[in-house]
């Protein structure tokens, strides 16, 4: 029996308040700055509360551009973003559900030496490996374009080990019955195994788009033209003003907006991805 002590619920809620508090503090910050106009975000004190400039920020962020980036337009590299993230995330979804399905369900020589080789990528992230997948981006010309933004950033083995070990759970008595009425690999794949990992696949989904959303050294690395830009690396280029002070109620403004499709996924698929993560029996 749990003991009820109101001074320890007193605490948890206190320490779970601040906690918040620090958190959403700075976004906070960002949606007032990006309500104010340049004038009023330049002088001391900071203001700590909206203003009335919010609509206008929003219109001239959009249309107009910011800072060096300004024959960027925000929706476009905005754009640019959610192709990136989306081809990322559903990139490595299904090279990684296709790999660990043959893993598990296939037998093959040297089976799980393939699935160490894999496993073992973990170690060598695209950080490291940057300028050989540049030179091979580079030499098959395709620099500049979304399927140099997001072919080299596809393969998870992260993914890859979860799906397999979602794959072991599943009892051997289903791929017998699926053999006896006669479904062949793919059929068991399709309506067996996709629906059972379905709650698995929404955890990936919103862990690697964030992961794709948030990318800047890659594209950094292989976009100069600015029509590739994305809202990571737009953002970093309004700060670079040359002779001009930043305007930082339009970049707040940007950086805002920047958070919104991250924060929309989450929310959209919440359910799903705490059930992902947690979820042991199927």
């Amino acid at each position: 029996m749990v003991e009820n002590r109101p001074w320890v619920t007193f605490l948890a809620h206190t320490t779970l308040i601040i906690g918040v508090l620090l958190v959403a503090f700075p976004i906070w910050v960002t949606f007032v700055a990006a309500s104010h106009d340049q004038v009023r975000i330049t002088q001391v004190p900071l203001p700590l509360w909206p203003g009335d400039q919010f609509l206008v920020n929003l219109k001239s962020a959009i249309s107009v551009g910011v800072g060096n980036a300004r024959e960027q337009s925000v929706g476009l590299m905005l754009m640019n973003s959610l192709i990136m993230a989306l081809a990322i995330a559903f990139g490595k979804i299904t090279i990684s559900i296709l790999s660990a399905f043959a893993i598990v369900y296939f037998r093959f020589p040297f089976r799980m030496a393939f699935f160490w080789m894999i496993f073992l990528t973990l170690m060598l992230p695209v950080e490291v490996r940057i300028l050989p997948t540049f030179e091979v981006v580079a030499n098959i010309g395709i620099l500049n374009t979304y399927l140099g933004l997001t072919i080299p950033l596809i393969a998870s083995a992260t993914a890859t080990f979860m799906f397999r070990q979602v794959f072991l759970t599943v009892p051997d008595e289903l791929l017998e019955a699926a053999r006896i009425d006669g479904a062949g690999p793919m059929r068991f794949f399709k309506d067996i195994l996709l629906p059972m990992s379905r709650n698995n696949i929404a955890a990936l989904f919103v862990i690697l788009f964030i992961y794709g959303w948030n990318q800047y050294l890659w594209p950094l690395m292989i976009t100069t033209d600015k029509s590739m830009y994305t809202i990571v690396m737009g953002i970093k280029q309004m700060l670079e003003a040359a002779e001009e002070a930043p305007e930082w109620h339009l970049i707040m403004m940007t950086t805002l907006l920047a958070m919104v499709p991250p924060v929309l996924v989450v929310m959209t698929m919440q359910k799903l991805f705490v059930k992902g993560l947690t979820e042991t029996e199927k």
